[in-house]
């Protein structure tokens, strides 16, 4: 069973639990070493068109799928064929496998590779644990560039161009990347310099309420490029009390969020990231939410891993990733080899 994420990773300054965070202490040393070294043994195979991967530094929670669409988009308006490449975490098929909203389910590819593939229709979307196996696959398909969704750790692909994503949100004593400790310890994948180390540039992820970022944050992802985007409702959330709900990374963010938002929030509840939505929790949220009055709104993640039934008792809020200033993301992106150069 997955457990939800520790928030207890992200406070520095009288951290909860301070001799549990003692004890992991050699472990996150023994992840970081065989991360170091899965990383330095690798032998990265060149697919034969760009690859864009678009990783993180820490465990979940950082908004990188809304960045993989936009980057999509983008790359398409530029007239390039991207095709999103991911692992399709929590789904049943091996792949390679094009995904494709009208037959297949989040048991089977993943919710975030089927939310990915509703929402950019005309662009191939593909799951498959051996990351080689489905970039060969996507280049058969058409595609001349690969936008790895996940990956920064994973040798598997030579990268092209390696963009980190990182969450920007500094509130409630909360820091994005703990006191620096890497899993289980805390939130990173990894020793923070070895993670930008690799990248070409950091986008750096703010909520749409919040002006500007934490200068210390700033200061601590130096050396790589900071680009700025925000995390932007789609619309408003549904109107009258609500019960939200959420299984992602930071589910206390979108709680957040959706009361910046101007929602009247009367319950909400945190599941662990990518919890599968079982009859027992769905009739949990039901009953909390009839015992209010009130209506159920969830992410577009958590959305596509319900059932049919429910997608009609349920309101999706949709977010999307738009960059301060998309120049400078199109000046990366162009930095991209064309087709037949």
């Amino acid at each position: 069973m997955k457990l939800p994420t520790p928030r207890w990773w992200y406070v520095r300054e009288g951290r909860p639990g301070p001799v549990l965070h003692l004890l992991l202490k050699p472990l996150s040393w023994a992840w970081a070493a065989a991360t170091a070294h899965r990383i330095a043994r690798g032998r990265p195979v060149d697919p034969g068109v760009p690859v864009v991967c678009v990783g993180n530094i820490t465990l979940g929670g950082t908004g990188k799928t809304p960045v993989v669409a936009t980057l999509a988009r983008r790359l398409d308006k530029a007239g390039l064929r991207p095709a999103i490449l991911s692992r399709g975490y929590g789904g049943s098929l091996e792949g390679p496998a094009r995904v494709d909203p009208s037959r297949h389910a989040a048991s089977e590819v993943g919710d975030e590779p089927l939310m990915l593939a509703a929402a950019l229709p005309g662009l191939a979307v593909w799951v498959a644990r051996d990351r080689v196996a489905g970039a060969l696959a996507a280049v058969r398909e058409g595609a001349d560039v690969i936008l790895l969704d996940d990956g920064h750790q994973n040798p598997a692909l030579r990268k092209t161009l390696s963009l980190v994503v990182s969450d920007g949100e500094t509130r409630d004593g909360e820091w994005p990347l703990g006191d620096g400790g890497v899993f289980p310890a805390g939130p990173l994948r990894e020793p923070l310099a070895a993670g930008l180390s690799r990248a070409d540039a950091v986008i750096l992820l703010l909520p749409a309420d919040l002006e500007a970022p934490d200068p210390e944050l700033v200061a601590a992802l130096s050396g790589p490029p900071l680009l700025r985007a925000r995390l932007i409702p789609e619309g408003a959330p549904p109107e009258g009390p609500q019960v939200g709900f959420a299984g992602v990374g930071k589910p206390w963010k979108v709680e957040r969020a959706l009361r910046a938002a101007g929602c009247d929030l009367v319950d909400f509840a945190a599941f662990p990231d990518h919890a599968p939505w079982t009859p027992a929790r769905l009739k949990a949220l039901d009953d909390l939410a009839r015992a209010h009055g009130a209506g159920l709104v969830t992410t577009t993640k958590d959305w596509v891993r319900l059932p049919p039934a429910w997608r009609e008792k349920v309101r999706a809020w949709p977010v999307r990733a738009a960059f301060d200033s998309p120049a400078e993301v199109d000046a990366l992106l162009e930095r991209l080899p064309r087709p037949g150069a």
